[in-house]
């Protein structure tokens, strides 16, 4: 069955847009799907709020931008404006960041929505909010969401994250996976050089925000200093906790060592990334993590906690290595003379940038549009996002079948799935795993 959006009114409601100065992953991936289908030939509006000094009505690359309210005044603003063009698009890309718009009050019942998760926020909500604002916020994330949703479909982007639906927010509708596309860089593959044990080059890319628990990193560089006087740490991003962690460099000395660069462009931000002999994350979890896969794209490992998300981006021991989450650096720190250590040797070092490389190529935005396309255009056909083979535990929300026309084996989902088996052009195989659902192939087919 086609993915074809041609044609398509497709509504893609997020918090932000790229352009926003807070923008991170989440808009990311709303901003790619938006104008590859556009570039496809869907009529793509794009409605989100409004940052100081953007206009209100954009056209940027074939995509129509609606920009309306604050940071909780979008919220009203958006339902009430979607209220009103409410039988203008044939299906709406509805971005839960926490919060979801919750489209689905006003739309037409034939209207398809995918509610887009990028990750479950519930225990982020205290480190934001006031105790009352974050049990709203997870009321609205939890029980509120999955009633409005019941009869649509949510995607999400990882294994963790369809995980943390089903056990975390009692998600019983059906969930399907559409990874984070990543940027592959064109030209052969470029040697890693080996890194000075006393002066690793070490690299962060991150939001700065308290659930990046950036503190870790400065809690590694002061541990690890003594043996390492030539260690420098360079973080990339922006955020609220910006000027404390400058105060917080300066208090304890570690200027020479710790440099904040803020925002880079994103050539500038690929060579710093390109230069380090790793990439590190202290966050307590993610959906998928974007800046894990981009730093792999270069060929460069990442040393991240086993956490949410991370531990579906990094493989451990084969594109980067997992440290236990105890709360404080010291298993950081392990981890990081573990990996020095392994890549001393070139040969390891070859076989874990290779590996790096190799595992960002399966994530290509082009791909991720085919996928997060398929099941919108199907949605649009059935004239609805949900599935009837589903199961509560999610065992059947993916399937490999084989398809009559010429014994392929594939990995479907939802409204794409029903399709095939109900024209009778494939036969159930058995569910997919996490990981070619990951994937969205069959484990072994890397050809596809």
């Amino acid at each position: 069955m086609s993915g074809d959006v041609r044609g398509s009114r497709v509504a893609v409601v997020n918090w932000r847009d790229p352009g926003h100065p807070a923008a991170g992953g989440a808009e990311r991936y709303a901003w790619e799907l938006a104008r590859r289908f556009a570039a496809r030939g869907a009529r793509v509006t794009y409605v989100t709020c409004r940052a100081p000094g953007q206009a209100r009505r954009e056209r940027v690359e074939g995509v129509d931008f609606v920009r309306l309210g604050g940071r909780f005044t979008v919220y009203p603003l958006v339902l009430a404006w979607t209220l009103a063009h409410r039988r203008r698009f044939d299906a709406v890309l509805d971005c839960q960041n926490g919060i979801p718009f919750f489209t689905p009050w006003v739309l037409p019942r034939r209207t398809p929505v995918l509610c887009a998760i990028f990750h479950v926020h519930d225990e982020q909500f205290g480190l934001y909010f006031p105790a009352w604002l974050a049990w709203i916020g997870r009321t609205l994330e939890g029980p509120v969401a999955r009633r409005t949703y019941r009869r649509h479909a949510c995607t999400a982007i990882s294994p963790t994250t369809v995980e943390a639906l089903r056990t975390r927010l009692d998600w019983t509708g059906p969930v399907y996976l559409v990874p984070v596309g990543v940027d592959v860089p064109e030209g052969g593959r470029e040697e890693r050089r080996a890194p000075d044990p006393s002066a690793p080059r070490l690299v962060c890319v991150t939001r700065l925000v308290p659930h990046k628990r950036a503190d870790l990193l400065l809690d590694l560089v002061e541990r690890c200093l003594p043996e390492r006087p030539g260690l420098r740490l360079r973080i990339i991003g922006r955020g609220p906790e910006q000027e404390r962690l400058a105060a917080e460099i300066e208090a304890r000395g570690l200027g020479g060592a710790v440099e904040l660069l803020g925002f880079v462009p994103e050539d500038e931000k690929a060579a710093v990334v390109a230069d380090a002999d790793l990439h590190l994350s202290a966050s307590r979890g993610e959906g998928w993590g974007l800046v894990v896969a981009e730093a792999a794209a270069l060929g460069v490992p990442t040393i991240a906690y086993d956490v949410d998300g991370l531990r579906d981006a990094v493989r451990d021991g084969a594109t980067g290595w997992l440290a236990a989450d105890t709360g404080d650096a010291a298993e950081l720190v392990h981890t990081l003379d573990r990996a020095l250590e392994e890549l001393a040797d070139p040969a390891r070092r070859d076989a874990v940038a290779d590996a790096c490389r190799a595992w960002a190529a399966e994530f290509g935005w082009e791909r991720t549009a085919d996928r997060m396309a398929a099941l919108v255009a199907a949605s649009v056909r059935r004239g609805t996002s949900g599935t009837d083979r589903t199961s509560r535990t999610g065992g059947a929300d993916a399937q490999v079948v084989r398809r009559y026309r010429d014994g392929h084996l594939r990995v479907v989902e939802g409204p794409v799935r029903d399709e095939l088996l109900d024209a009778g052009e494939a036969e159930p195989v058995r569910p997919a795993t996490p990981f070619e659902r990951l994937l969205g192939r069959v484990e072994g087919d890397a050809g596809r």
